[in-house]
């Protein structure tokens, strides 16, 4: 089973573990506006810890589908107040959810010990950061192509000096694919968990499109079964993280299929 080095410790994927989200942003598609204010937020990632949780996973800039971004300065504001408050009292890992590597060195700095770069760049300046401080990096695929980019990928790291240890690889579901194509993307886990083996595979569906879309949609507060359903199938496939809004059901189901793909 694949280790995961993050700054002064190691995951292991002996069990499938599970990022909670916790987005501090006012138009996140599915929380947007939940835990803007900072006590909110901290409440939130306590409680998230207590369900299960092996990361939390803070995000302060949405990636919606058609979002505004917003500065450096901004993202940065929201973030600030939580992870400062948040220091020593968590057990788990935090990760930050951010495409900006200023935000990104100042979340190192205060604590942070994952970045999670959803934006596909290999040229931001990320592999880099991480090599410099030894965070983990989630690294996820913004193409169809999922295979190719990975290879493209890992090779960029090797250039970074980046520890291949240290990287988290996601299938980038919803991320520069079609339904059909995120599909396809699950479909590949097999072939792409023997080629990437010494990778910690990530898949987060959670309340996205495609968990409903082939039962005609629903609202995005009732995608729960679609969720559960495609990240079960994706662990089967060889999946060894998920990144998930419902934590406690999420690690209900992530036990009883950890069990049965064991054989136990």
């Amino acid at each position: 089973m694949p280790i995961w080095k993050i700054a002064d410790r190691s995951l292991s994927a002996d069990r499938t573990l599970v990022m909670a989200i916790l987005n501090v942003t006012p138009d996140s598609f599915s929380d947007g506006g939940c835990y803007v204010d900072p006590e909110k937020a901290v409440k939130r990632a306590l409680e998230l810890q207590a369900a299960g949780a092996d990361v939390i996973d803070i995000g302060a800039q949405s990636t919606r589908p058609g979002y505004t971004a917003v500065s450096s300065e901004e993202e940065w504001a929201r973030l600030e107040p939580v992870l400062t408050a948040l220091a020593g009292r968590l057990s788990v890992p935090i990760s930050v959810d951010t495409y900006l590597p200023e935000v990104a060195v100042r979340a190192l700095d205060a604590g942070a010990q994952i970045l999670n770069d959803v934006s596909g760049s290999l040229e931001n300046g990320f592999l880099s950061i991480a090599a410099k401080s030894g965070a983990g990096l989630v690294i996820t695929a913004p193409t169809a192509d999922v295979s190719a980019y990975f290879d493209k990928a890992l090779a960029a790291a090797d250039a970074a000096r980046l520890d291949r240890r240290q990287i988290c690889l996601d299938i980038g579901i919803g991320f520069g694919k079609n339904r059909e194509e995120d599909m396809a993307a699950l479909r590949a886990l097999p072939t792409l968990s023997e080629a990437f083996s010494e990778q910690l595979l990530m898949v987060g569906a959670s309340r996205k499109r495609v968990t409903t879309h082939f039962a005609g949609d629903s609202p995005v507060d009732r995608r729960l079964g679609g969720t559960v359903a495609f990240h079960t199938l994706a662990q089967a496939a060889g999946a060894r993280m998920i990144r998930v809004h419902d934590v406690e059901e999420a690690v209900q189901a992530a036990r009883l299929t950890d069990v049965y793909v064991k054989g136990e």
